[in-house]
């Protein structure tokens, strides 16, 4: 019998990407300050710390604001630290025990300099203590249009424990609708936009919505590839792009990677046409259009590298994974653990 594990092969889908990799210049000393920060809430056991941590949310951000100052490098890396908990937080619960908390946490964004009550569920002092310095700098429209996108994003967490309470199976098409969604990548857009001043008319322009959707669902794409290992071993699987495939397509394992990694081209395709399409609202409109494009293009590049340098999915072995394109297919294990304690193992 041969005891060799089952083997994952990941395409690579950002090869031809034309943004190159750059680094935020503040990525070190904004990484320990926010750190520092985040452990005082005490919202993880000490091991579930530990994992976060390796996450490395800062480098994501320095990867996909290299050129923002230091405060909204700060905004960014505030903001995936919430995403984060609250996806950790909400990812094992009914849907309504999520509505709690998305409320709680709603209402932190809306009175961000109100004290939150004695015992609260601590995701709402999070998300007051981000957004409370988060609107210390941006334009007003940028933290209109923040409110907006993230507002659809947590409501939509509550769809997705509705999902997981009723043990649903959503088609390829009206999971891609939900998942636009609950990946929370418009919000993190819209860091490049807070030192922007957007006019709605360019911001809510339909070729400037359609490019901020294809990124999003290039990230759908990377993302649900990278995590499908630890979500098939978590029993999350209905809600990722590969195993819906499979199952919708009847495709195996590795004809759904392939499947997606030719979406993944299309869309690109689909982004860089859009581009040309961009009409011209003036020289001092048009510098800052290219401004927020080029740093929502770049977020796609910055979930794939973080991807492979932080320890989300594939712990200490992201650069041999990046090299080899190969992980071992992780084991079955029990229902309701953090899906942070999940790491590719050794091959």
């Amino acid at each position: 019998m041969d005891a060799r594990p089952k083997m994952i092969y990941l395409p690579d889908t950002m090869v031809t990407w034309p943004w190159p990799r750059t680094i935020n210049p503040h990525y070190k000393d904004v990484k320990a300050e926010v750190d520092a920060s985040f452990r005082d809430f005490k919202a993880l056991s000490p091991e579930l710390q530990e994992a976060f941590d390796k996450c490395d949310n800062a480098r994501l951000s320095a990867l996909a604001y290299p050129n923002a100052p230091r405060e909204h490098r700060r905004s960014g890396c505030d903001l995936l630290n919430l995403l984060f908990i609250v996806d950790e937080y909400t990812d094992i619960e009914n849907e309504a025990v999520t509505k709690e908390m998305v409320d709680i946490v709603l209402d932190a964004l809306h009175n961000p300099h109100k004290i939150r009550p004695e015992g609260e569920c601590i995701l709402g002092e999070i998300a007051r203590q981000f957004w409370a310095r988060a609107i210390r700098s941006p334009s007003l429209p940028s933290q209109r249009h923040f409110r907006e996108t993230f507002e659809e994003y947590i409501n939509s967490v509550i769809v997705e424990a509705l999902d997981r309470e009723q043990d649903r199976k959503r088609s390829l098409d009206d999971y891609l609708k939900l998942r636009r969604k609950t990946i929370g990548a418009k919000p993190c857009f819209l860091i490049t936009e807070m030192g922007i001043d957007l006019p709605d008319e360019v911001f809510y322009h339909p070729v400037i919505m359609d490019l901020a959707d294809c990124i999003t669902e290039l990230l759908i794409i990377d993302n649900d590839m990278m995590s499908y290992n630890k979500e098939q071993a978590a029993g999350h699987e209905f809600h990722n792009l590969i195993n819906i495939v499979m199952l919708e397509l009847d495709l195996d394992r590795g004809s759904a990677m392939a499947w997606a990694a030719h979406y993944h081209a299309e869309v690109q395709k689909r982004f860089i046409d859009g581009l040309a399409k961009v009409p011209s609202w003036g020289p001092s409109i048009d510098v800052l259009v290219k401004e927020y494009l080029d740093g929502v293009a770049n977020w796609a590049l910055a979930n794939y590298f973080w991807s492979y340098e932080g320890q989300r999915y594939f712990a200490a072995k992201g650069p041999e994974v990046q090299h080899t394109r190969l992980i071992p297919l992780l084991p079955k294990v029990s229902a309701g653990r953090s899906q942070l304690l999940y790491a590719a193992p050794s091959a």
